[in-house]
């Protein structure tokens, strides 16, 4: 699995319980048919997309605050390729 989809699944498995959009990608992860980010962003729907939109900026601000540059590089990709 791409890191960054294992940096993902982290950060959703925290939302699941709350957000069916959360579980949704989660399922699109774990079903281990991605490849990449691209491969997600390519899935999701619209209510997925809007929600990672949401969660992103707050989930790359926490991986700065506890000083993790990979993780921040990693979700910054994916927050750019949902903006696009």
């Amino acid at each position: 699995m791409d890191r960054t989809l294992g940096y993902l699944r982290e950060i959703l498995s925290n939302y699941t319980d709350q957000n069916p959009a959360a579980q949704g990608i989660y399922n699109k992860i774990k079903g281990g048919h991605l490849q990449s980010e691209e491969d997600l962003i390519n899935v999701l729907t619209g209510k997925e997309a809007s929600f990672l939109n949401h969660i992103l900026p707050q989930e790359i601000k926490h991986a700065k605050e506890s000083s993790d540059t990979e993780r921040v590089t990693q979700l910054s990709e994916v927050y750019e390729l949902i903006l696009m």
